[in-house]
């Protein structure tokens, strides 16, 4: 029987559980990644060291999602790139529309000071996105802006 340390990830397994509930409810899956020297992305497009990405069928070509890794071909300001994702580096999934997903806890990377019978343990925690929505002001200021025509903002809320 495996346990736990032995079994594969679940993370790919959910971000194409994730990626397939988005695409059967006409929603456009994003993936927010965080970007390292194995990440091949467009860097002029990476702020604060995440990029988001849209993964939709419209979006990219030659999507391959497997256990290891995420790559397509994408177009950023109308030119074709390659993108290479390893799939750890993805933090989260969700729908642009309305912000439902999924977040993940970044893994600890062994290196090279730490010996393979001393694995870091890594406390897993699901964590739902909702959507944040902007209510008007009580009247005695401005009124606050109006949410993105695709919903509002996602925020985090992790469940413990």
């Amino acid at each position: 029987m495996l346990d736990a340390a032995d079994s594969s990830s679940t993370r790919p397994y959910l971000i194409r559980a994730l990626y397939e509930w988005c695409t059967d409810n006409g929603l456009t899956p994003f993936i927010a990644v965080l970007v390292d020297e194995t990440v091949r992305v467009p860097n002029e497009y990476v702020k604060d060291g995440e990029i988001v990405l849209n993964i939709s069928f419209d979006a990219t070509s030659s999507l391959t999602m497997g256990n290891e890794f995420i790559e397509f071909k994408g177009r950023f300001g109308g030119v074709a790139r390659d993108i290479f994702v390893p799939v750890d580096r993805v933090v989260a999934i969700y729908a642009r529309e309305n912000g439902q997903g999924m977040a993940f806890p970044m893994l600890a990377r062994q290196t090279a000071a730490t010996s393979s019978d001393d694995v870091p343990s890594v406390e897993t925690k699901a964590t739902v996105l909702t959507p944040v929505t902007n209510t008007p002001s009580n009247g005695n200021g401005p009124k606050s802006p109006r949410p993105p025509t695709g919903g509002g903002k996602p925020s985090l809320t992790r469940i413990k």
